[in-house]
């Protein structure tokens, strides 16, 4: 029997210090996921399994280190998480598997399945894979050699979860507990496809590799039920992975493979067909990739992939705002600007129109715009307006030509005009996130999947 790695997310020492992870309600995340941890691990440890709790200390990359150095094959790993939200309504748990891994998502679904069991009264919020997260991706899940999943036990930031988590503890452990035996007797009855190769095993499934279409000639492989291609093949795709550190290679056979999924952040499609045991790769699009990220420009998409879009990130997003989807693409069209960029740039300020913190919907505030006296978000008497005051921020960030229409967005003036052309450029400007451009892009590329267009 394979054993099991534990880490609970967040308390290492990162360059700012030591991190606390969400802080609410007089308390931390590490805090009560180290308290939740310490719960775990005798738990299983007296069912007979052998578990590795990785040091509290540890930062974010050295945890990652940790595991890997240990990991065997049938081994697998679980980090333990707990939710914010400038929402304090929002609530529920929920477990991130890498993406394109059907394995790994029916293995968070037995997690989840297991935790909800035990606590009734907690939400399930659904197995999701990494790339519906803010950022497009979750370390844990695809840095770790061996089958990974990252559980967020419920919003910290929500009374109802906080008190589950505080007050239902052991319940809450012996979920875990029972979703990670189950978990861990399911890798370690797979074959070798779902382990890391060892010295005496060095096999692995081969699977077909499609590119645009055809038949690509060289085969990948399929290591913990994640699709690797030749490195090779990255490059012929014009994408370079060696200047990344980040990214898992693995040398078999005297070829060096990477994770098909990682060039997802590179603009090329990626897909799984179970069926033909091939990995799908795309190219050719119907969109320009070098485009995806300039905020001046034209939208891709249609008035109704916006509002199936935001239904299915949010089934009550449109009760209050109908017109939203088509009130960006024509004032986005009037002043030149992506619609589909300062749309999902919305989807982040608003969290898909739910709102919450400072911001409220009846400010018709989508972008997060603040007021000229700097004490609160920016109100508009319309949608219309709010939305007209979003693109002109947009073009004033990224464009040196003279509006088209009445300015009505109250910090134009004071934009250096054509300082940031690129989403990326919007971080540390628009935003106090560093990775606030790379929010708005994971938005993007999640629009453009679900339209067919990426």
């Amino acid at each position: 029997m394979g054993r099991i790695f534990i880490s609970a997310g967040h308390g290492g020492i990162e360059e700012e210090g030591r991190d606390p992870g969400t802080i609410a309600g007089g308390t931390t995340e590490a805090q009560e996921m180290i308290l939740l941890r310490d719960q775990i691990v005798p738990e299983l440890r007296s069912r007979g399994f052998e578990v590795l709790s990785v040091p509290d200390d540890l930062s974010l990359s050295q945890t990652h280190q940790w595991i890997n150095d240990r990991a065997l094959s049938d081994d697998v790993a679980l980090e333990i998480h707990s939710s914010g939200f400038f929402n304090p309504d929002v609530r529920g748990a929920i477990v991130f598997y890498i993406a394109n891994n059907s394995d790994r998502k029916n293995q968070a679904e037995l997690m989840l399945l297991a935790l909800v069991r035990r606590l009734p009264s907690l939400p399930s919020r659904g197995a999701k894979p990494d790339t519906e997260t803010g950022t497009g991706r979750i370390s844990f899940c695809r840095n770790i050699i061996i089958p990974s999943l990252l559980l967020e036990v419920g919003f910290l930031t929500n009374p109802d979860d906080r008190f589950l988590i505080q007050n239902r503890r052991r319940d809450m452990a012996l979920g875990i507990a029972d979703g990670l035996a189950a978990w861990s007797r399911t890798v370690s009855g797979t074959d070798s496809n779902d382990s890391e190769p060892t010295d005496s095993e060095e096999t692995y499934e081969t699977i077909n590799i499609s590119v645009n279409g055809q038949i690509y000639e060289e085969q990948g492989i399929l290591v913990n039920s994640n699709a690797y291609i030749p490195n090779d093949l990255s490059d012929r795709l014009g994408v370079d992975l060696t200047v990344t550190p980040d990214i898992r290679r693995i040398q078999y056979r005297g070829v060096v493979y990477v994770k098909a999924i990682e060039l997802r952040d590179y603009n090329i499609s990626v897909g799984w067909d179970n069926a033909s045991r091939t990995v799908i790769l795309r190219s050719i699009l119907q969109i320009c990739p070098g485009l995806i990220d300039q905020i001046m420009g034209h939208g891709n998409t249609s008035e109704v992939q916006l509002m199936m879009f935001l239904k299915n990130n949010n089934d009550n997003a449109l009760s209050e705002f109908p017109q939203l989807p088509r009130l960006y693409r024509e004032e986005g069209q009037i002043e030149g600007v992506n619609y589909d960029i300062a749309f999902c740039q919305a989807c982040v300020e608003t969290s898909f129109l739910r709102f919450g913190g400072e911001l409220q919907p009846n400010m018709n505030n989508f972008g997060g715009l603040g007021a000229v006296s700097g004490t609160e978000p920016a109100s508009f008497p319309s949608a219309r307006i709010g939305v007209r005051a979003h693109i002109q921020q947009l073009k004033a960030y990224a464009s040196l030509e003279p509006l088209v229409q009445e300015v009505v967005s109250p910090r134009f003036r004071f934009v250096t005009r054509g300082v940031a052309p690129l989403v990326g450029q919007l971080s540390g400007r628009w935003s106090t996130d560093l990775q606030y451009g790379d929010r708005i892009k994971a938005v993007i590329r999640s629009l453009y999947e679900s339209a067919d267009l990426l």
